[in-house]
């Protein structure tokens, strides 16, 4: 190996190192094609529930529709108590768990495989530019389940989840961003295409999540893999 090649190995190895203390780079495009797969299912089991006339009576005849949303469980005496036992939010936590443990799942295997430690101060600083516009956002979504707004739940969780990842994109891939932004370019629009909320979140937490993945899977993971 001549010296000048000695040399650039060096510098590649010294860049990689730099990268890995500044930038979480263990996201798994696995993981994205995981979560964007819960979200499309989450979706299909909510799709009934969200359908002109799903909420139009229930067995007393008391329930009715609001822009084809079910209001059953807003007719509980105790507004929280009836979320909690809504079909609704079970298939919601049901989907964020099934999407969160896969996402996981995938990224500690890929950490695994190149021996990176999953926990850091990279992916702690990643955590914490994520966590910040979330939390905003599921406190705003909480108010608007208070006043019944539900057209604007699904365009709210799409703004703030894409201020999420352009927030974190300093702290991981750079594409992140690109995906960041999809995110809000489809909950602005869907604060003017009221009703079709359901489509437009599983657009963005559904199929773009899947383009991404596949895309940080062709464009990484597989190079890596035939390195």
């Amino acid at each position: 190996m001549s010296h000048k090649s000695q040399s650039l190995q060096e510098l590649q190895q010294i860049r990689q190192l730099m990268e890995r203390s500044s930038r979480f780079i263990s996201l798994s495009g696995l993981s994205g094609i995981a979560a964007g797969t819960c979200a499309l299912v989450g979706a299909g089991l909510a799709m009934p529930y969200l359908q002109p006339g799903a909420g139009r009576a229930n067995a007393a005849g008391s329930v009715q529709s609001r822009n084809g949303y079910d209001l059953s469980a807003w007719q509980a005496d105790n507004l929280w108590v009836g979320i909690l036992h809504s079909k609704l939010f079970h298939i919601a936590v049901g989907t964020f768990l099934a999407a969160f443990v896969s996402a996981f799942l995938f990224t500690w295997l890929k950490s695994r495989r190149q021996g990176i430690p999953i926990w850091g101060p990279a992916s702690f600083r990643l955590m914490v530019n994520v966590s910040i516009p979330m939390l905003v956002g599921g406190i705003f979504c909480i108010k608007l389940l208070q006043t019944q707004n539900f057209d604007l739940l699904a365009p709210t969780t799409l703004i703030f989840y894409g201020l999420a990842l352009l927030n974190a994109s300093k702290y991981t891939f750079p594409e992140i961003r690109y995906l960041g932004m999809a995110m809000m370019l489809l909950g602005i629009a869907n604060c003017w295409i009221i009703g079709q909320g359901i489509y437009l979140w599983a657009t963005g937490f559904g199929l773009l999540h899947i383009v991404y993945g596949a895309y940080m899977w062709f464009a990484y993971e597989q190079k890596e893999a035939q390195a």
